[in-house]
């Protein structure tokens, strides 16, 4: 097959596949007298393979993976593999807490708080179990903006600011980015926590679905790499 016959089995440009040669994703393609590439099935499957795992995993690992197939034993290839989906998992895990933890959070009943409930850097900082330095930035970016005491201006946490460092730090923990959670947070005081919050968690969740769909789609393309190596 030409450059061009595989880009179009494919889904690639002509270039995409040249650099997936370079980067050794596909194997080396055979030269003709001319100097015209040929590749076979195997350069077709490693593409096709490449392209899932990037949708699953990233094309930084991607084409680690794809090149383990070609230069490294079996077993190295299935510990990545095996790897990607243990990370999934984890995140489907952390999703499941933050769900719960922001529904629960979110009810939670803060009407009859007094104003010795608010809390400290430092107090919130061990609640929570984060640095200090963790809530500040938080602040810097407009997450969860604390009171400032009169007294030194001193950082304070009122109830309703503890509560919405609660659910930021749970939407952390299960792999949402500060630049998401910005746009996410902004309309709290307005009310609309429990809708938007579910709807990030949705969003999430699909995510993790569809990247968890593509390493299936992955490893049947794996599997026939090997094959057409052995």
């Amino acid at each position: 097959m030409r450059t061009a016959d595989v880009a179009l089995r494919v889904g690639y440009s002509v270039q995409q596949i040249r650099n997936l040669e370079r980067d050794g994703v596909l194997p080396t393609a055979i030269r003709t007298a001319t100097g015209y590439r040929r590749y076979g099935e195997v350069h077709v499957r490693s593409a096709l393979a490449y392209r899932a795992l990037a949708a699953g995993v990233g094309p930084v690992e991607a084409k680690r993976i794809v090149r383990a197939v070609h230069e490294g034993p079996v077993p190295q290839v299935l510990a990545l593999l095996d790897a990607a989906h243990a990370r999934l998992d984890r995140e489907r895990t952390d999703l499941a807490l933050a769900k719960r933890a922001a529904e629960v959070i979110s009810a939670e009943p803060i009407a009859d708080a007094r104003p010795s409930d608010a809390m400290s850097v430092a107090e919130l900082a061990a609640a929570l179990g984060v640095r200090p330095s963790t809530l500040r930035h938080w602040d810097a970016e407009g997450l969860v903006v604390p009171d400032r005491a009169t007294t030194q201006r001193t950082r304070q946490y009122s109830p309703i600011q503890v509560r919405d460092a609660r659910i930021v730090h749970q939407l952390r923990r299960a792999g949402y980015r500060v630049d998401t959670l910005k746009t996410l947070m902004s309309d709290l005081p307005r009310g609309h926590r429990s809708d938007d919050v579910e709807a990030a968690l949705a969003a999430r969740d699909a995510s993790i679905a569809a990247r968890s769909r593509a390493l299936l789609d992955a490893a049947a393309a794996l599997a026939a790499v090997f094959a057409l190596a052995v």
